[in-house]
């Protein structure tokens, strides 16, 4: 079994962890509670960069190794990253489940070390007929991101300290 965890954050006052989970060849599990984000639908990514030097901005663009369209999470033609929408409550908190068979956590493909990103907008799945559709899902500015990283039983009791503070 592989796990990865993800804590993210931003100057916007938006923080949670995402978990991920893969047992053996199988799909992903990707788990996770987020706080401080506006009521809705929300784009949410694997983008290609662990990078956060700039932010979220450099985390670079949708991952996406087989160079396809934007899509949504069923379609055969979607970036690898493309994980579709969260939907946050009225209280800008949301707890999330997705599983998805292009996110490997081992392997040439692993996302291990690619940051995940929480879009400001809906992620219109590539069918919004924008210009940035086809690419973004236009979803907007980047409003919270974190890097996967590889969940070590140390990790994992470092997260769930912060989560009581």
């Amino acid at each position: 079994m592989a796990k990865g965890v993800a804590v993210l954050g931003s100057s916007e006052g938006v923080a949670g962890t995402v978990y991920f989970i893969q047992e053996g060849d199988g799909p992903t599990t990707v788990t996770g509670t987020l706080s401080g984000l506006k009521p809705g639908l929300h784009g949410f990514h694997v983008h290609a960069l662990g990078d956060t030097t700039n932010g979220c901005l450099s985390t670079g663009p949708h991952y996406n190794p087989n160079g396809k369209e934007h899509g949504a999470p069923e379609d055969d033609n979607r970036h690898a990253g493309d994980l579709g929408n969260i939907n946050v409550g009225d209280d800008g908190t949301v707890t999330f489940s997705i599983t998805d068979s292009q996110i490997p956590l081992t392997g040439p493909n692993s996302i291990i070390g690619r940051a995940v990103v929480v879009h400001a907008d809906p992620d219109d799945l590539g069918k919004g007929g924008h210009e940035l559709s086809k690419a973004t899902g236009n979803a907007g500015g980047r409003v919270a991101c974190g890097i996967n990283l590889p969940c070590l039983h140390e990790v994992e009791k470092v997260v769930d300290q912060r989560k009581k503070l």
